[in-house]
């Protein structure tokens, strides 16, 4: 682009932002308000799992490096949509209050591992919680006893550590002492390159209103203290490389 056109072109944008304000949280974003809470239709690929095709490209080759080295990368879990994401919501919901856990408690034991609805990173087709199934599947895959010393994952988050990157994929939830939210999930993947931008995107949005405009089951119990809260730990104290 010639340095005039890019004058053009910027003081155009300038122009239009200053004449219309509300423009500023629309005109330069890549992705829209509906796929960052869920609610788009992304083009997603992969036969076992849904990634967007970029990220698809690198974990499979992240798949065959890890093959080459003796395990058997499977997918859990990988693209979820609002309405699929609203679903384990209010099943762990009603199971908690069943269980007699008042709705604060409620909330407070689902969010320990289970996102809000329209605030998951699963939304985006970036996100995946991956294993090693090279001794097969146990019936709990998703705990982190598997990836410690001693557990049949191990040798393969070992493998991870220093090698994931590499082709794009950051650990989401660490160990790393002091980090609030969700807790520890050696398992939960991000394709950096993508849901980097989508995570800045997504910070400028009110989630506020986006929490109270969907009518979640138990939201009435959604302070403003709480949602500050979610979003200060649940959604931005993660692996700070994944941080714009």
């Amino acid at each position: 682009m010639q340095r005039r056109d890019f004058i053009k072109k910027s003081s155009f944008a300038g122009g239009l932002l200053f004449l219309n304000p509300v423009l500023d949280l629309n005109l330069f974003q890549e992705f829209s308000q509906d796929e960052l809470i869920g609610k788009g239709n992304p083009a997603l690929y992969g036969e076992d799992f849904k990634l967007r095709e970029t990220a698809r490209l690198d974990f499979n080759l992240m798949k065959k490096a890890a093959k080459e080295s003796g395990f058997n990368i499977h997918v859990v879990s990988s693209y979820r949509n609002y309405t699929h994401q609203n679903g384990i919501w209010e099943r762990k919901y009603k199971s908690y209050r069943n269980q007699g856990l008042s709705h604060q408690k409620t909330i407070e034991k689902i969010i320990e591992y289970s996102t809000i609805p329209g605030t998951s990173r699963h939304h985006w087709g970036t996100d995946l919680d991956i294993i090693d199934s090279t001794k097969g599947i146990p019936s709990n895959p998703l705990s982190e006893t598997h990836f410690n010393e001693g557990g049949r994952m191990h040798k393969f988050k070992l493998w991870l550590d220093e090698n994931s990157e590499k082709f794009g994929f950051y650990l989401v939830y660490t160990n790393v002492k002091g980090r609030k939210g969700f807790a520890y999930e050696p398992w939960h993947f991000s394709y950096k390159p993508l849901s980097f931008k989508m995570l800045k995107e997504y910070k400028m949005l009110d989630i506020k209103k986006l929490l109270q405009n969907n009518k979640l089951m138990g939201s009435e119990n959604f302070t403003d203290e709480f949602i500050e809260k979610y979003t200060r730990e649940n959604i931005l104290d993660i692996n700070p490389d994944l941080l714009p």
